[in-house]
């Protein structure tokens, strides 16, 4: 009897165990030496330079995120995993352990805060429009009976359905599978009009081969905070990466960050982006916080 206790008890303990790691990333991370960073392959945040490497400003910051983790756990080494991520499978990739720590171009919404947590604010984005110079596109109501494309699973798709829906407007919707694949549409003129994050807008225009045949145009169709994305209920390692960022914050290596990224050429053409930092991006710093946008769109 006592045996078959003692079995169920040791049973019980393993489950329990697994259970902890699983709701614990630092526990995770620690046993396993290494942290897997989900990174995106066309963003304006995080993107390839191709051959494994990835990089942009949420890619950089997440790197010294992982430093801090490093130094904070005591440990020699900490090997980063980059697992690239798409639109459609960040969520799942996170929820599901694959992804420890998701920093891409992803909204912070109440939504996704239902599966998922978020860092505080590092990025407040403005969603807007890329055209072709020459369309004659100047706002959303010029996009009447025009085919306009979006990547599938973000939230300018829903952004996209609604000014269609209060403008009274008609247009065609279509779908790039990801960023570069929606920018690609403007480019070859299958699409009239991209809608998406403005950081995004002006990364892709800044890789393509004639820059100056694009630019972003039009009112802002939304206002969204943008953060680096993990596991809920995990307050220990939310803490830890809360932390890193304000410190990156308060000791300026988050604005020498931006300056790098935004306004300073950058590969793989080494074409200037040249979004200085917005004042609502300025505010998300001057006051930490994970707030979802839909808190922005009551101011």
């Amino acid at each position: 009897m006592k045996k078959h206790l003692l079995a169920a008890a040791i049973t019980v303990l393993a489950a329990s165990s697994a259970f902890a790691q699983a709701n614990d990333t630092l526990a995770k991370i620690k046993s396993a030496g290494s942290i897997t960073l989900g990174v995106r392959e066309s963003s304006g945040l995080s993107y390839t330079l191709g051959n494994g490497k990835y990089v942009g400003f949420h890619t950089e910051m997440a790197e010294h995120i992982i430093a801090d983790l490093q130094k904070q756990m005591g440990l020699a080494k900490l090997e980063t995993k980059y697992q690239p991520v798409t639109s459609q499978n960040r969520i799942p990739l996170v929820t599901n352990g694959t992804v420890d720590l998701e920093c891409g171009s992803t909204t912070n919404n109440a939504t996704r805060q239902k599966d998922v947590a978020f860092a505080v604010t590092t990025y407040v984005e403005e969603v807007r429009m890329a055209v072709k110079a020459s369309s004659g596109i100047a706002s959303i109501k010029d996009l009447n009976g025009k085919t306009v494309a979006t990547t599938t699973g973000t939230t300018s798709v829903q952004t996209l359905r609604k000014n269609e829906r209060a403008g009274g407007l008609d247009f065609k919707e279509v779908y790039g599978k990801d960023h570069a694949d929606s920018f690609l549409m403007v480019e070859t003129g299958r699409a009239d009009a991209f809608v998406m994050d403005g950081s995004i807008l002006a990364a892709n225009i800044s890789k393509s081969k004639n820059p100056a045949d694009f630019k972003v145009v039009g009112e802002v169709l939304s206002v969204e905070p943008i953060a680096c994305m993990l596991r809920k209920d995990d307050p220990a390692f939310k803490k830890a990466v809360d932390d890193s960022i304000k410190r990156q914050i308060a000791d300026g290596s988050l604005a020498k960050l931006y300056d790098k990224w935004f306004m300073q050429p950058v590969p793989p053409t080494n074409t200037k982006i040249g979004l200085p930092m917005s004042e609502a991006t300025k505010n998300a710093w001057a006051n930490p916080n994970d707030k979802p946008m839909e808190d922005y769109a009551k101011k």
